[in-house]
C-alpha cells in the first residue's frame, strides 16, 4: 500500500492505493469510499480483493485529509468534485467503485457530474431521506438526533441515532412518542466532552442525507449504477432509503450480506460479514454485461 497526498488550494486530500499502478491485467481499478467513514473503514473489505488495485481515501475534513476552505460543512457535489480529482490524479482511466452512506450519495453526485469517471458503481444504502414517503417525519427524526447531541452530547447524541436508523418502517407518531434513549441500554457514556462537531451527530453532513438524485443524469449516463440493500437492514432507514433509489432509477436493490456495516470487520464493534459482502461484492462486478 502507498500513500499519496492530492494538494489542492482548497483541501489535501489523502488517498490510498493498495496494488500496482498501472493495474494488473488491465482491470481498472476499484475505489472505495465512504462518508463520514474515512479509509480505515475499508481494511477488511479491501483484504479480499489482493488480486485488483484497490483505492480508499480520506474526504474532506475527515481523517488525514485537511481542509483549506474555511468551511465545517459536507456537500456531496463538493466532495464529487474530490473523488473526480482523486480519480484523475490516478491516470488509470475511468473505475469501478463501492461507495457506502454518505460515500453512496457522493458517488451518485460525481456518475451525475462526472460521467465518464465511474465504469460501475455500487452504491451501498445511501441514506437519501427525500426519496422516502415519509420524508417530512424522517427530516424531524434526523433533527432530533442533532438536538440530542446539541443538548447533552456524543453519548445521547448515538444513542438517538441508533434509536432512529435501527426503527423498522416509516417513522410514525410511535416512533416520536418514544421516551430518550437510555444511554446504557446502547453501551453509551454518560458524560459530556463539550465538543459539537461530530459529522455524523450535528448538522454538518445534512446536505448529504438531502441530496436529491439527478435521476436523468444518472440513467443516461454511460456508468452502470447498482443500488445495493443489506438483507438484515431492508426495513429500516438507511434499507429503505436504498429501496426508494433503486425504484426511482427503475431498478430493485441488490441485496448484499448482513447490514448497514455488512462489509465492516470487527474493528469498529460493528461487525459484519465481510468476506461473504466480498464475494456478493466481486460478483456483481464480475457481472457488468
Amino acid at each position: 500500500m502507498t500513500a499519496h497526498v492530492l494538494e489542492t488550494p482548497e483541501v489535501d486530500l489523502a488517498y490510498d492505493v493498495h496494488g500496482p499502478l498501472p493495474t494488473a491485467g488491465g482491470r481498472p481499478p476499484l475505489v472505495m469510499i465512504g462518508q463520514p467513514m474515512d479509509a480505515s473503514g475499508f481494511g477488511a473489505l479491501a483484504s479480499h480483493f489482493t488480486d485488483r488495485t484497490v483505492v480508499t481515501y480520506d474526504p474532506r475534513g475527515l481523517g488525514r485529509s485537511s481542509r483549506k476552505d474555511g468551511r465545517i460543512d459536507h456537500s456531496p457535489e463538493t466532495q464529487a468534485g474530490d473523488v473526480h480529482a482523486v480519480i484523475a490524479a490516478l491516470g488509470a482511466g475511468p473505475v469501478e467503485m463501492f461507495a457506502s452512506s454518505g460515500g453512496a450519495v457522493t458517488a451518485l453526485a460525481l456518475v451525475a457530474a462526472y460521467p465518464d469517471d465511474v465504469t460501475t458503481l455500487v452504491a451501498h444504502e445511501p441514506p437519501l431521506i427525500p426519496v422516502l414517503p415519509d420524508a417530512q417525519a424522517a427530516e424531524h427524526a434526523r433533527a432530533r438526533v442533532r438536538d440530542a447531541y446539541e443538548e447533552k452530547g456524543a453519548g445521547a447524541g448515538m444513542a438517538a441515532f441508533i434509536a432512529m436508523t435501527s426503527w423498522p418502517g416509516e417513522f410514525t407518531d410511535d416512533y416520536f412518542a418514544q421516551p430518550a434513549p437510555d444511554l446504557a441500554a446502547f453501551g453509551m457514556p454518560a458524560g459530556d466532552d463539550g465538543s459539537r462537531d461530530d459529522p455524523l451527530l450535528s448538522d454538518r453532513s445534512w446536505a448529504v442525507s438531502s441530496y436529491r438524485p439527478d435521476v436523468d443524469a444518472l440513467t443516461t449516463a454511460g456508468t452502470r449504477v447498482v443500488i445495493a440493500v443489506g438483507e438484515e437492514s431492508r426495513d429500516v432507514f438507511t434499507g429503505r432509503t436504498a429501496v426508494a433509489t433503486a425504484r426511482l432509477l427503475g431498478q430493485q436493490a441488490t441485496v448484499f450480506p448482513s447490514h448497514h456495516g455488512g462489509f465492516l470487520g470487527g474493528e469498529f464493534g460493528y461487525a459484519g460479514q465481510p468476506a461473504a459482502f466480498a464475494r456478493k461484492l466481486r460478483e456483481v462486478l464480475d457481472s457488468a454485461g
